[in-house]
């Protein structure tokens, strides 16, 4: 793994946070971005995840939770700052240029092909790398023992939740070092909103760096290493999720309107 700078670690409004940055995976520096020229949704926003780490990312509606993600897969413009994966820069990269280096991105909607199998949805994962496609179904099978029954079965006829599991193993077939996931509860029942934490865990346990954007903030900062707090496109606040959990003023700014108990 190629080392990187030691990058200065976010300010939380409610006190100083000192961030390892041993084993850097991803690293968003001082980052402006957004959709329309001279609109921006990202204002220097900063942020970090260490091999290993599960990062959650909370905030109100329209602070640049999903636009983050989609900057650091290439898919939203980054006018300044810049975005590096284990130390080497991708700011603006191409996705399948991304993927080919081991970023895994799984967006909140459309994120199967309903036409297709299970089966050839994971293939359609691994196409760059097919000859890792058996080794990979088991890897993915392994997380996910239910899909491994199911195989044949059109993604179409799925529900929500068995969709979201089809788009998160699709998004592993390539062994990626790093996963993004867009609002992977957004539209589910509490149960199976639980189910999808739950797999979100499972991955991250199998040694997969995770970084998760939620609505549901609170389910969200329980489980995750570390979070971060965007509001107008800037990282509000950062710190070990159960104590932005527990944060009077990020429980008094936020939390008192995102997410459910």
């Amino acid at each position: 793994m190629t080392n990187s700078e030691p990058a200065a670690s976010a300010e939380p409004t409610g006190g100083t946070a000192t961030v390892d940055t041993r084993d850097l995976v991803v690293e968003v520096r001082d980052v402006t971005a957004g959709y329309l020229p001279g609109v921006n949704i990202l204002n220097g926003c900063s942020l970090t995840a260490r091999d290993g780490e599960l990062i959650g990312i909370i905030g109100p509606n329209g602070a640049g939770k999903s636009t983050l993600l989609k900057a650091i897969f290439g898919l939203v413009k980054v006018r300044e700052g810049g975005i590096y994966l284990q130390g080497d820069e991708i700011t603006n990269q191409k996705a399948n240029k991304l993927v080919s280096k081991g970023v895994g991105f799984v967006p909140q909607t459309n994120n199967v092909f309903p036409s297709l199998t299970i089966q050839e949805n994971l293939e359609m994962g691994i196409f760059q790398k097919p000859k890792d496609l058996k080794h990979r179904l088991e890897f993915v099978v392994d997380i996910f023992p239910e899909l491994g029954k199911r195989l044949a079965q059109r993604a179409g006829s799925l529900s929500g939740g068995e969709r979201q599991m089809v788009a998160m193993s699709r998004a592993l077939m390539m062994g990626p070092h790093v996963l993004l996931l867009d609002e992977p509860s957004a539209g589910l029942s509490p149960v199976r909103q639980d189910e999808a934490f739950l797999r979100v865990k499972e991955i991250n346990r199998a040694g997969v760096t995770t970084i998760m954007v939620e609505q549901n903030a609170r389910r969200c900062l329980q489980i995750c290493d570390r979070g971060y707090v965007l509001d107008q496109g800037r990282d509000a606040y950062e710190g070990p999720g159960r104590e932005l959990l527990n944060d009077p003023k990020v429980i008094g700014l936020y939390l008192g309107t995102l997410g459910q108990d």
